[in-house]
């Protein structure tokens, strides 16, 4: 006697639908797969719901039909609500009129929870009332093109600077002095001492430049100035190249280059978020080397024939000074050769006209001022000691400083 064993062999479960992200829904046309996010926008037509999802990395139209969902999925869709969290499987598609240029075609649909009395509606809401509910604002169209366009400029300004022989180096945020001026610090205890929060890294880096030659350091700055205008910030972040053997051509050279190249590559890389900002890029297209120069002498003229008869030498230049020397030109421009007495003690004076420091500021177009402030810097152990004393700085709290001269 003999037997026959047929051996059937198992079937091997389908395999689940891949996790993606909304941004690389190009490379799974005609695919199913599973994207995970916040409901943006929901509406409801009968036996067909519209959900347009947002994951962070872009928006997706979710088309469901009822006919193709489970009655458990079909109520769960039913019931979402503005910035619920989800998840959904289903087939993807091209369609230019979707938002973002793909739909989702829904087979299953899993809620991970539906939110409770969202306070932003799709209404107007006024600044304050958004500012006292920034950590939900941040999810506003708007926000996000601001998020991903700063993300761009600060991710321009390391590529630049390391691609041109520039080496990172972190500077102190707590500080034992001042860099520009003691009435705009931030004081803190420090262990029984005061300290102080940064307002600069740039005479840190100063040393830096005695090991490596071209050093930048990107951080955190404050600057104890009650305002509430966008020209004073409490804190914001600053990027800070120095530079061996660089004098104020060469500086200014720098600069121009620097921030156009920003700006092209924010325009290469940030079209749609742009485009979100309703931001006229054909001005941004102009930002390209050379820069036009005026010095502070010929600012204080064109000041005193325009907007401010009462300009004198000496002055420094408010909001609205800038705003219409910035309009003369469609790219930013140069003002150089500021007087001694209205900068930090740290510029170096022209030698042919020591009333004036070798410095710049960079003053952008459409009313933004300055975006940008750089000098030689003095070199003279003797003149930067007498300056130290003429701005009321502690001696020895800049011995340090001093060494690099010595």
């Amino acid at each position: 006697m003999s037997s026959t064993e047929v051996v059937t062999p198992e079937v091997p479960a389908a395999p689940a639908a891949p996790v993606v992200y909304i941004a690389n829904l190009q490379n799974f046309v005609g695919q199913e797969v599973m994207v995970r996010g916040w409901v943006q926008h929901h509406r409801s037509k009968g036996k067909l719901q519209f959900i347009v999802m947002r994951d962070g990395t872009g928006v997706c139209q979710l088309v469901a039909f009822r006919n193709d969902l489970s009655a458990g999925d079909w109520e769960a869709a039913d019931k979402l609500t503005l910035e619920s969290s989800f998840a959904a499987t289903g087939l993807v598609r091209a369609d230019a009129r979707a938002p973002g240029g793909f739909e989702l075609a829904v087979r299953t649909l899993q809620v991970y929870q539906y939110t409770q009395d969202y306070p932003i509606a799709e209404k107007e809401h006024g600044i304050a009332f958004l500012m006292e509910h920034r950590h939900l604002w941040l999810r506003s169209t708007r926000q996000h093109a601001a998020l991903k366009v700063r993300a761009s400029v600060v991710k321009a300004v390391r590529d630049y600077l390391d691609d041109h022989g520039f080496t990172l180096v972190d500077t102190p945020i707590l500080t034992p002095n001042a860099c520009e001026g003691t009435s705009t610090l931030f004081e803190t205890d420090y262990f029984g001492q005061p300290a102080f929060l940064s307002q600069s890294g740039q005479l840190y880096n100063e040393a830096d430049i005695g090991s490596l030659g071209r050093v930048y350091c990107f951080g955190p700055t404050f600057r104890a100035e009650k305002s509430k205008t966008r020209r004073h910030l409490m804190e914001f972040w600053m990027v800070e190249p120095e530079v061996a053997f660089l004098e104020l051509d060469g500086l200014l050279q720098l600069e121009e280059q620097f921030i156009a190249f920003i700006v092209q590559r924010v325009l290469e890389t940030r079209q749609e978020e742009l485009k979100v900002l309703e931001r006229d890029t054909s001005r941004l297209e102009k930002i390209v080397p050379p820069f036009p120069r005026i010095t502070y002498d010929a600012a204080i003229a064109y000041l005193q024939k325009t907007v401010n008869p009462e300009s004198r030498w000496g002055d420094d230049f408010g909001g609205d000074e800038e705003t219409a020397l910035g309009s003369q030109f469609d790219k930013p421009m140069f003002i150089t050769h500021y007087p001694t007495q209205i900068k930090a003690f740290y510029m170096q004076p022209d030698p042919q006209r020591p009333e004036v420091v070798l410095a710049a500021d960079l003053i952008a177009p459409e009313g933004y001022g300055e975006i940008c402030g750089g000098s030689q810097r003095i070199h003279d152990l003797a003149l930067i000691e007498s300056r130290i004393q003429e701005h009321n700085l502690p001696r020895e709290a800049f011995e340090w400083y001093l060494d690099l001269r010595r």
